[in-house]
């Protein structure tokens, strides 16, 4: 140990140590009440330990986030369920010949199901090209980087890690635990790759460091995360951030936000709060408009 260590470094022993010593010792093993408390796992998921996985669950994506300087995203949200354009044409040619060897309702309705996912695999690509754009130009530019964030699974997150790996730099995915569990997609940079079990605590980290969020097309989830941060918002808990809807034509079908405005139940103004944008180009030409980038 160098005089620098012993004048700086650690004196009192660490909580791994505390664990490897036990762990050596090997005693009263299946003694629940020997276990240190924050090394039992069945201590900590009771419910009346809640709070404190709330913390833990807020500390660790907040600790690893802080230490590598990540302090701008771009939260990019969409459906799970659309597929790249080569997986959804395989998808296609795969239902195609089983309907040619069987002509039944059951293979109709997969050649259907195919040809919808073909049509849908266009936001994939989009996706995947505006994450591309925001990443190459944050590396090119360190002093004004933009981080793209997804919910970590397939579909449209898949594409934003997809494309932010293409264009050479990282990304982040938070994943969530379900019952049906989700994995993490293969192009999330893996020191970035978090999980959570709570849905509120994940909330918080997208929005965080958000600088703009791009929603595609999407289900419930995508249109939950879209209307949080529309509320943050328009209640001024939030910086006012690009709010980008991608296909114009999908979501003002989707929603009637003009009935909202003559039923009176938000104001003229509120709707000045979105943005709509067709090409990934002109999504990411709005954000850098907004930030003089």
């Amino acid at each position: 140990m160098t005089d620098k260590e012993k004048l700086y470094g650690r004196h009192l022993t660490s909580a791994q140590q505390s664990i490897d010593t036990i762990n050596a010792i090997n005693t009263l093993e299946d003694s629940s009440a020997y276990r240190l408390a924050f090394a039992d796992t069945d201590f900590l998921t009771q419910d009346s330990l809640r709070h404190i996985r709330l913390q833990l669950e807020y500390l660790k994506p907040q600790q690893v986030l802080e230490q590598h300087n990540i302090n701008a995203t771009i939260v990019v949200f969409g459906s799970a369920r659309f597929l790249s354009p080569e997986k959804a044409e395989l998808l296609l040619e795969n239902a195609q010949q089983a309907l040619a060897e069987i002509d039944n309702s059951q293979n109709q309705k997969a050649v259907k199901y195919a040809q919808a996912q073909v049509k849908s695999s266009q936001y994939y690509t989009a996706s995947q090209r505006f994450s591309y754009l925001v990443t190459e130009h944050s590396c090119k530019h360190q002093d004004c980087a933009l981080t793209i964030i997804s919910g970590g699974g397939p579909g449209i997150m898949e594409a934003a890690n997809r494309g932010a790996m293409e264009a050479g730099g990282e990304s982040i995915g938070l994943n969530i635990v379900l019952p049906r569990e989700q994995q993490p997609n293969q192009y999330i940079t893996p020191k970035f790759c978090f999980q959570f079990h709570y849905f509120a605590i994940r909330k918080m980290h997208f929005l965080q460091r958000a600088r703009a969020l791009v929603a595609f097309p999407g289900g419930f989830g995508t249109l939950d995360e879209l209307f949080e941060t529309l509320a943050l918002i328009q209640t001024k808990k939030s910086t006012r951030v690009p709010v980008i809807l991608f296909n114009k034509a999908f979501w003002q079908k989707l929603i009637n936000f003009d009935l909202l405005v003559e039923e009176g139940v938000i104001n003229a103004e509120d709707l000045d709060l979105i943005q709509y944008a067709d090409t990934p180009e002109h999504a990411w030409q709005l954000i850098k408009e907004h930030y003089n980038l």
